[in-house]
């Protein structure tokens, strides 16, 4: 609440008044708008301290410990929070020191926390070198190896006019790229995997591409190709290059070429603290605390120069809901049941952290009850008074169970799935019940407006407790019976029109894309594609990669047809799929 007075007005009042009136009007005027000041600040005092005490002193505890918690994890000193770096240690370091200062257990690895890997895919390293007649060129600004090009080194002679034997060739895409221009299905990355073979065949041992056309060919590094690595270097010229090739076609060129790529790893680290009451059943409630950084993973909605995206919302605000019911249930909870608080790292790249935890477990999966995830909770709306909990149709029980109140303090908007772009979806897969508190998205998601003075503190307050209440309903009953649920896609885009209806696994490393799960009565599960299962080929085009498929999806109506190759252990098989 604001309180101000109009400045210009009360001026020209003033001025209006000669100076001989001043003593005798002005005077008594400015003492009774000073006097209807001081009652407006009083009333607005005493309003604002009655507000204070309808809150009981739990509740102004956890309020303030909330603000507490995000305001460190959201500080641009934690610089976003990304997965691998400097902020994701000072993020899990505190979250240690809050599980330590609750009494809670550490359930971890290496203590609190359970390390894993990122592959973020190839990298060219600094030792890829090009030089032409002792030219020597960068690597990124004047040429750069494709990701599926063999490591290796060449020192011969070539020309682009000539295709020689025990020596590099040079292609031209021109012929090629005016050839299927007017091509819906042309597929360059298969064509030059073509040409590359031939290539191979007669004896060349590197192959030098370059487009001397003006049509675009959009030949790209990418890291997240996994397609099967070439035997010979394979590089792309960038224009610098093409140039200098234009302006002698017939010249012989003295060639020095070293290509060196590798995987690029990186490390995250969940954070689990355990409270274990020696119970039969386990509660795990989870939230990521990891973020976006200056945006370097190409997550963010942000198109201006880099900046920290401190992830207030997203998921600070989870986080510090995760802190606060660790230290109310520590405090008070139920010896019912063991609580397993996750904080994960790595949600942003696609679940790696609970995807590791899931298949990495430190209790027993079997005796899991269910799990919360707390994803953006902190922008509760005081006007419509209404959260998503995603995960309702995981048990025929909750919605017994969330209704469970006299007087609610939200509205429930229900979504049934089990499944989502958070980290319940990887304890869903494991035939485990799972609900997913969501307050909902804003203009400031993924973007570096996402700020802590956003965050509605009083309407998180609601939820915690509210989570806490729900808790405590649980352990009334006996273990909570699991039930599968539609799917949901962790991904859109509006290029598309079809869908297979696979969970892509984001975390898969080989090439291919590997189904994570499969959606009953949708297309790949009437052809029989299994979770599991590792698709190389849709239709014609190759896939390397979750990009790739995308790519390929995006050629596809509904009714076409085609063919779908995987790979499901040592087998390689065919399916026909309809979209």
């Amino acid at each position: 609440m604001e309180l101000f007075l109009n400045q210009n007005f009360v001026k020209s009042q003033l001025y209006n008044i000669s100076m001989q009136e001043h003593n005798t009007f002005v005077l008594p005027i400015i003492k009774q708008m000073m006097k209807q000041i001081v009652f407006l600040f009083l009333a607005v005092s005493l309003t604002l301290a009655g507000f204070a005490q309808k809150l009981g002193k739990a509740d102004r505890l956890t309020i303030a410990n909330l603000r507490a918690h995000l305001q460190y994890l959201a500080d641009d000193k934690l610089e976003g929070r990304r997965t691998g770096t400097k902020g994701e240690e000072l993020a899990y370091q505190y979250i240690i020191s809050q599980f330590e200062k609750c009494g809670l257990e550490p359930k971890g690895t290496n203590g609190f926390l359970q390390a894993f890997e990122v592959n973020e895919g190839k990298q060219v390293l600094a030792s890829t070198l090009l030089i032409m007649d002792g030219e020597h060129f960068k690597v990124e600004k004047d040429f750069f190896p494709l990701a599926w090009s063999a490591n290796g080194s060449v020192e011969s002679i070539a020309s682009p006019g000539l295709a020689e034997n025990g020596g590099p060739w040079f292609f031209d895409l021109k012929e090629l790229l005016e050839q299927n221009q007017n091509n819906p299905h042309f597929d360059i990355s298969h064509a030059l995997r073509e040409k590359e073979k031939a290539a191979l065949s007669k004896g060349a041992t590197a192959l030098l591409l370059y487009n001397s056309s003006t049509l675009a060919d959009n030949i790209k590094y990418n890291s997240k190709d996994r397609s099967a690595v070439s035997t010979i270097p394979v590089v792309y010229l960038n224009q610098s290059i093409v140039t200098k090739l234009q302006k002698d076609p017939a010249h012989t060129w003295d060639i020095k070429l070293k290509t060196v790529q590798s995987d690029k790893i990186r490390k995250g680290n969940n954070v689990v603290a355990f409270i274990n009451n020696n119970a039969a059943t386990t509660i795990v409630l989870g939230a990521h605390y990891d973020h976006l950084g200056y945006g370097e993973d190409n997550n963010s909605r942000y198109t201006g120069t880099a900046a920290i995206h401190n992830g207030a919302d997203d998921n600070a605000s989870g986080t510090a809901a995760l802190l606060e019911l660790a230290r109310i249930l520590k405090a008070n909870g139920s010896k019912k049941s063991n609580y397993l608080f996750i904080a994960f790292s790595g949600e942003e790249l696609g679940l790696y952290g609970s995807k590791y935890y899931i298949d990495n477990p430190t209790v027993s999966l079997t005796t899991i009850n269910f799990m919360i995830n707390m994803d953006m909770v902190g922008r509760f709306s005081d006007s419509s008074k209404t959260i998503t909990i995603g995960g309702v149709g995981t048990s025929p029980s909750w919605g017994s169970l969330l209704n469970g109140e006299k007087k609610m303090p939200f509205s429930i908007k229900i979504d049934s799935s089990g499944t989502g772009p958070s980290d319940h979806t990887s304890f869903y897969r494991k035939d485990i019940p799972v609900l997913f508190f969501f307050t909902g998205l804003h203009t400031d998601y993924h973007k570096p407006s996402d700020d802590f003075d956003k965050i509605n503190y009083n309407g998180q307050l609601k939820i915690v407790n509210y989570i806490a209440r729900l808790v405590a309903r649980t352990e009334a009953q006996n273990k909570l019976v699991f039930t599968k649920t539609r799917e949901q896609q962790t991904t859109t885009s509006a290029r598309f029109t079809v869908s297979m209806g696979i969970m892509p696994d984001y975390t898969f490393s080989g090439g291919g894309v590997k189904a994570d799960g499969v959606s009953d009565g949708r297309a790949a599960q009437k052809a029989g594609i299994k979770a599991g299962d590792i698709i190389t080929q849709l239709g014609d085009y190759n896939i390397s990669s979750v990009e790739s498929y995308m790519q390929a999806l995006s050629k596809f109506k509904k009714g076409d047809a085609a063919k779908v190759k995987v790979k499901r252990g040592a087998e390689e098989l065919v399916f026909d799929i309809v979209f």
